[in-house]
């Protein structure tokens, strides 16, 4: 899948010196990592969490190490609390001076810029009944109106709320940064998942300037992640962050909040930011390795000056209340070769409520994380003989087999064919196909009889090279082919996490080689298939149409055709089922469009798992072609000297498909993604609670005394000969206790069987979800009960009931 994958940073996402995640696509932190994939801060070895993005440019981020040195940070730092600004050590003194040097120039600079007149259209959005709210049309003048000046025409239940502004629905913009041209404003608030972001990533740099009042220390990076922020910090050799720093740390922030301390932005080229942080080797490697030669922002929060991207919010008096959750160690970058740094998580709101909701939201998903269901269940484990690799148990195994089928039968009924493909490639094919240039340290390559090969960790070059093994007629097309073959990428040691980041995983991939005039059917029937399978987990989806990047491949009349299929396919697909699409501007793949799609679980987390994506490179750098059945008409052979000249340039390029043959269009989809993932999502949603037909423990049968052990082993025969999943304990434990494991080992259903049921050739059924059958009810006969089972699975109904 995933096609050549694009590593992008997103601005105003992505924490104050971003450190880039080398194994991420569209680079988002999710959840941090596991307690078992991070020791405690005690240990200074341990894996390195998910890391955030420094630049908003589209580059390669596969920089060279930085240069190893010790990890003592800077000679400077004495480790000792500092209680004031006039305490901090000289290093941080000198920046701070500099940057008001340079904030100084810049603010004359600014005073001295033209303020031409613009207008400025205020854009809303919804109201509470999700009824779009009447834009306004304002004049302004550039360099001088902001964002934030016009909320004095917003009515306050709106703009109370308000976080960051978005500027022509792309770009993330401070409150108080002037507008530089005509454009369209609109806000968002923390409850946005872009404000969410920005808010705690303010919060991050409070809670790093509180860092270095108290450590002296050297800072990294602070993003923000899924349930709140962190920022990695080298303090002085041989200390570590404790507990009982925790509470010095939070009445600093507290007090910082009161200051309402303004963030300052300003824009400082290459040479003065390296002049700023000479004094920190890690804020170097940013500077030398990740900036574009113009140089970057750096925003003030108080006494803390750092290198960051931003928006922020206006102040830090907006943070109301703040937490530090949890302290361990990591290493920059990533790199277990690297300097071994702190990390402190913490979180932050607008208000007290949503702390305690936070704290309540917390504490359900810990019981419903699927680590610990699956050690509870036997599902899975994992061992560092392989790290990353998950060992699925009996259990998890009838739940992966159980989600494959589903998949498979529908691609029965919808036309796909199944394929098998090779594991491991010789790397000319990931060179041709593009993955080698921008991928291979994401994969695992080895070397045999002097040929060197890679794991795959995506199928489409070798369903390319499936499609392009013989002649293709368009009779053929749309030619849908899926396989479900294993897949390996190198993640770093740090990013595992459970099973929604591992280095081994299986996906429900799948490529249709098609005709542009087939592309809306096609697209068409994938939201169909979608919709199907996340009715049976109960899942809602929402679509975003992600359009031509900056940086692109091909003719921009071949995207704007394929933008314009994908808009007519959301909005056939919107008008018939309801519900709204929303645009991304900018954020396609390189080679072609896509279509996010998300989802949420029971506890409302955002996952996205699907993904369908158009793509014109692949077909082209693999010279795919189909016989269009057209007439053909034999080309004039150019023999001219500008002819041989253009031929020879040329020789590198794809060939342009001739008379009668055309290249087909490809699109890359999967439906529920990484199963491993996958996987995850769904046991933390049902919290281990099974549908009956994915569930590993379906019946249990439990005799009332030994002497109808006979038949009980008799019903478990008729189940499992109709492929059911049945238990029985005849163990020498009490009936209750025997109930009483079942009910904990969430069994479907609980046979109770006696000396009537066998006489009657009945059961007596405990559901597991139906409080009134736990005590004795009313006798099923056997042969009845099978078949409400048999149906039960079949309709694959998520209501345990017969």
């Amino acid at each position: 899948m995933d096609a050549q994958r694009k590593i992008s940073v997103s601005n105003g996402v992505e924490g104050s010196t971003g450190l880039p995640d080398r194994q991420k696509v569209n680079i988002q932190p999710t959840q941090p990592p596991s307690e078992s994939s991070v020791k405690s801060s005690k240990n200074s070895k341990s894996s390195h969490a998910k890391s955030s993005s420094m630049s908003a440019q589209k580059m390669d981020l596969k920089e060279p190490s930085a240069k190893k040195e010790a990890a003592t940070p800077h000679a400077g730092i004495s480790g000792k609390p500092l209680q004031s600004a006039e305490t901090l050590p000289d290093f941080i003194v000198r920046r701070n001076h500099l940057f008001e040097e340079l904030k100084q120039k810049d603010d004359v600079e600014m005073r001295e810029k033209p303020r031409p007149e613009i207008v400025v259209v205020i854009d809303l959005g919804l109201d509470q009944n999700g009824m779009p709210r009447p834009s306004m049309s304002l004049a302004a003048k550039a360099w001088e109106s902001t964002p934030g000046s016009f909320l004095r025409h917003v009515d306050k239940t709106v703009s109370a709320d308000v976080v960051v502004a978005k500027i022509n629905g792309k770009e993330l913009w401070d409150l108080d940064r002037p507008l530089e041209y005509s454009c369209r404003v609109s806000y968002l608030p923390f409850t946005s998942a872009e404000g969410r972001n920005v808010f705690w990533h303010s919060s991050a740099h409070v809670l790093g300037e509180a860092a270095e009042c108290q450590y002296n220390c050297l800072l990294s990076h602070g993003p923000p992640v899924e349930q709140g922020f962190f920022y990695d910090m080298a303090i002085a050799e041989g200390q570590v962050v404790k507990e009982t720093d925790w509470a010095p740390l939070e009445s600093k922030a507290s007090k910082f909040f009161k200051e309402k301390q303004p963030f300052d932005r300003l824009h400082v080229s290459i040479a003065d930011l390296k002049q700023m942080f000479g004094y920190s080797k890690y804020k170097m490697y940013y500077i030398e390795n990740l900036l574009p030669p113009e140089g970057s922002t750096v925003y003030r929060c108080g006494t803390l000056v750092d290198l960051c991207l931003g928006p922020h919010i206006q102040n830090t008096g907006k943070i109301k209340t703040f937490q530090i959750m949890k302290n361990s160690s990591c290493y920059f970058r990533g790199d277990k070769d690297d300097d071994s740094l702190q990390r402190i998580y913490g979180v932050a709101f607008p208000d007290k409520k949503s702390m305690a909701e936070h704290k309540k939201f917390l504490e359900e998903a810990a019981k419903r994380d699927h680590r610990k269901i699956g050690t509870e269940q036997e599902l899975f484990f994992f061992d560092e003989v392989s790290p990353g690799s998950a060992f699925l148990l009996p259990h998890g195994t009838i739940i992966f087999n159980a989600l494959q089928k589903m998949i498979r039968s529908e691609y029965q009924k919808r036309g796909y064919q199944e394929v098998q493909s090779p594991n491991m490639y010789d790397v000319e094919l990931w060179k041709k196909s593009g993955h080698w240039k921008h991928y291979q340290d994401d994969m695992f390559s080895l070397e045999v009889e002097k040929r060197k090969f890679a794991l795959k960790p995506m199928n489409c070059p070798g369903h390319c090279v499936m499609f392009g093994h013989r002649e293709r007629s368009y009779r053929e097309l749309p030619l849908r082919m899926a396989d479900f073959g294993v897949l390996h990428r190198n993640e770093a040691s740090g990013a595992l996490n459970g099973l929604t980041r591992v280095r081994r995983f299986q996906q429900d991939d799948a490529h249709i080689f098609c005709t542009q005039d087939q592309i809306i059917e096609e697209i068409e029937g994938l939201f169909d298939f979608l919709k199907y399978v996340y009715d049976i987990f109960d899942f809602k989806f929402k679509l975003k149409l992600s359009t031509r990047p900056e940086k692109y491949m091909g003719a921009i009349e071949t995207w704007d055709m394929a933008e314009e299929k994908l808009r007519e396919a959301l909005n056939n697909f919107t008008r018939r089922e309801g519900g709204q699409w929303e645009i991304n501007e900018g954020d396609g793949a390189f080679y072609g469009p896509k279509i996010d799609i998300t989802t949420s679980d029971a506890l409302k987390r955002d996952h996205q798992c699907a993904t369908i994506q158009l793509d014109f490179q692949l077909p082209q750098n693999f010279e795919l072609e189909f016989m269009t059945g057209e007439a053909t008409v034999k080309a004039d052979t150019d023999t001219s000297a500008e002819g041989k000249l253009e031929d020879a340039g040329a020789a590198a390029r794809p060939k342009i498909p001739g008379p009668g043959r055309a290249r087909p269009v490809m699109i890359h989809r999967a439906i529920v993604g990484s199963f491993e993932r996958f996987f995850a999502v769904i046991t933390e949603h049902f919290a281990g609670k099974w549908p009956f037909w994915l569930s590993p423990r379906q019946v249990l049968v439990i005799p009332v005394m030994p002497a109808v052990n006979d038949y009980v082993e008799e019903v478990q025969k008729l189940l499992r000969a109709q492929k059911l999943h049945a238990d029985i304990d005849i163990s020498g434990s009490t009936m209750p206790k025997k109930i009483l494991r079942g009910q904990h080992q969430q069994y479907n259903f609980i046979f109770v069987v006696g000396a009537q049921e066998k006489d009657s050739r009945s059961v007596n059924i405990r559901n597991r979800d139906d409080r009134q059958t736990q005590a004795k009810g009313e006798l099923v006969p056997l042969a009845e009960a099978l078949l409400k089972l048999k149906a039960l699975r079949k309709e694959r109904r998520l209501v345990n009931a017969l």
